[in-house]
C-alpha cells in the first residue's frame, strides 16, 4: 500500500536553499501521514478531538436549505449606500444605449455571466419599481441597497434567489458562514436577517459565505411582511428528532437558532475544534441538558440582537465624536493610549479600546474595515453614520463580555 509523507521547511529563502542543497529526500525528516475521509488531508493534524467533534451536527445538515452568498458582478454599480442612489442609477441606467451605460458607469468588457444588455432588459422588465429596492448586508453592520429582481445573469450576476428570496421576508433570520476558512482562527458566523453579498464574512480567497435561512416561504414573491405569510423550518426531521431525544420536546426554530449562534461564539468551541472548523462548515454539538440549552440560547439571542443592531444596549453610547474640522474619511489611525480612533488629521471617534478595535469577524477587523470602506468611497460621515458607527463599537464591546458568559456557561467539551 502507499504511504504518505510530510514535511515542513519554514525560514528565509536563503536558509530554504541551503538546507535543500544540504539534503536530499533520504536526509529530510518526514512525518508519516494517514489522511482518512472525507479529506484526505496531506497535512499533519492533531486528532484527538476529532471524534467528539464528530458527534455534532453538521449546519447544513441541520439547515438544508442554503447557498453562497449574492455576486453583482459588478458591485459599484449594483449596490448604493441609499434606496434613492439605488432607484437613481436604475432609471439612468436602463435609459442608456449599451455602450453609453458601458462608457458612464466604467462597467468594462461584458463577462460570461454578466452583459450590460442583459441588466438592462432585466430592469425594464421588472418595470423599474420601488419595491424592487432592498436593503443588503453588505459587510458586517455595514447595510447597503440595491435593486434585486431575482434573476440570474441580469442587474445582479448571481442572486441566488432560490434561498436569497426567502430572506426578502423582515422577519427571517440566517446563519453566515463559510465552508473552508485561511485565517489563523475561526470567527467565520454572522447572522443575518436580509439578502446577502457572498463577501459579507470574508473576502479572503477561500472564504466563501454561504446563508442559511431559518425559514422558507411557500410564495418568495412577495415577502415584505410576515403576516399571513406560509412558512416552514428550515430543520431537517432528522435534526428535530435528535434534539428531542436530547432535551425531551422539540424547541421553537428561533430557540434552536439561538442556541447555535451562542455555541457558535464560544472560545473554547472556537480553540478546541480549530483544525477542524478550517476545513469544513462548523458542527453543532447538543446538550442534554435543557437548562444549559436555555440558557445558552438566551445568550445567543443577545449576540443576535446585537449583530442585527436590535438591542436596547445600543443606545448607551460609550464613545464620543471629537476634534474640528470635516468628516471627511481620508486618514485612519489607531492611537492606543488615547484610545482614539482618527478619520482625518484632526476628527476622531474617542473611547474605543484597544480589544474592540482590533475585534474582528471573518476576514475584517471590523471598526477599520467599517471606515476604509468610506474612505474609498471618499465619503464624509453624516450624523447617521457617526451615530451607528458608535453603535457598532458598543456592539463589539458587548459581543466580547458576552462570548466570555457563554464559555463560563459550558461546563466543558464534550458537551454533556
Amino acid at each position: 500500500m502507499t504511504k504518505i509523507y510530510h514535511a515542513h521547511l519554514w525560514g528565509s529563502r536563503k536558509d530554504k536553499f541551503r538546507y535543500l542543497l544540504e539534503h536530499d529526500i533520504t536526509t529530510v525528516e518526514w512525518t508519516e501521514l494517514n489522511p482518512g475521509a472525507p479529506f484526505y488531508l496531506f497535512i499533519p493534524q492533531n486528532t484527538e478531538f476529532l471524534p467528539e467533534y464528530e458527534t455534532g451536527w453538521k449546519i447544513t445538515e441541520i439547515m438544508p436549505v442554503n447557498s453562497v452568498g449574492i455576486v453583482t458582478a459588478r458591485d459599484s454599480l449594483t449596490i448604493k449606500w441609499s434606496g434613492t442612489d439605488v432607484m437613481d442609477t436604475v432609471k439612468d441606467f436602463a435609459s442608456l444605449t449599451v455602450e453609453d451605460a458601458r462608457r458612464k458607469y466604467n462597467l468594462g468588457e461584458d463577462a460570461r455571466d454578466w452583459k450590460v444588455e442583459l441588466a438592462q432588459k432585466d430592469l425594464k422588465s421588472s418595470g423599474i419599481t420601488n419595491s424592487k429596492v432592498v436593503p443588503i448586508l453588505y459587510r458586517p453592520f455595514d447595510v447597503r441597497f440595491t435593486y434585486y429582481t431575482g434573476k440570474t445573469r441580469g442587474f445582479i450576476c448571481m442572486p441566488r434567489f432560490g434561498v436569497m428570496g426567502h430572506m426578502l421576508n423582515e422577519a427571517n433570520l440566517g446563519f453566515y458562514t463559510c465552508r473552508q476558512t485561511i485565517s489563523e482562527s475561526w470567527r467565520h458566523i454572522l447572522v443575518t436577517n436580509s439578502i446577502t453579498e457572498s463577501s459579507y464574512v470574508s473576502n479572503r480567497s477561500r472564504e466563501i459565505g454561504y446563508l442559511l435561512p431559518l425559514y422558507t416561504y411557500l410564495n418568495t414573491q412577495n415577502q415584505q411582511s410576515s403576516l399571513f405569510v406560509e412558512k416552514s423550518p428550515n430543520l431537517s426531521s432528522d435534526f428535530l428528532s435528535a434534539i428531542k431525544t436530547k432535551i425531551g420536546y422539540i424547541p421553537t426554530p428561533e430557540a434552536i437558532f439561538y442556541y447555535i449562534y451562542a455555541i457558535f461564539h464560544s472560545p473554547t468551541y472556537r480553540q478546541r475544534y480549530a483544525q477542524f472548523l478550517k476545513i469544513d462548515f462548523p458542527r453543532v454539538p447538543l446538550t442534554s441538558n435543557n437548562q444549559l440549552f436555555k440558557d445558552l440560547g438566551t445568550k445567543g439571542k443577545e449576540l443576535v440582537d446585537l449583530h442585527l443592531m436590535k438591542s436596547k444596549k445600543l443606545n448607551k453610547l460609550i464613545t464620543k465624536m471629537g476634534g474640528e474640522g470635516d468628516n471627511a474619511v481620508t486618514k485612519i489611525t489607531y492611537n492606543c493610549e488615547e484610545k482614539r480612533v482618527y478619520i482625518n488629521k484632526t476628527s476622531y471617534f474617542a473611547g474605543i479600546a484597544p480589544e474592540v478595535w482590533e475585534f474582528k469577524i471573518g476576514g475584517y477587523q471590523v471598526l477599520d474595515k467599517w471606515l476604509k470602506d468610506r474612505k474609498k468611497a471618499k465619503r464624509s460621515l453624516s450624523f447617521e453614520d457617526m451615530l451607528h458607527y458608535q453603535k457598532v463599537v458598543v456592539a463589539l464591546k458587548e459581543t466580547i463580555e458576552l462570548v466570555r458568559e457563554i464559555d463560563g456557561l459550558i461546563p466543558g467539551f464534550p458537551i454533556e
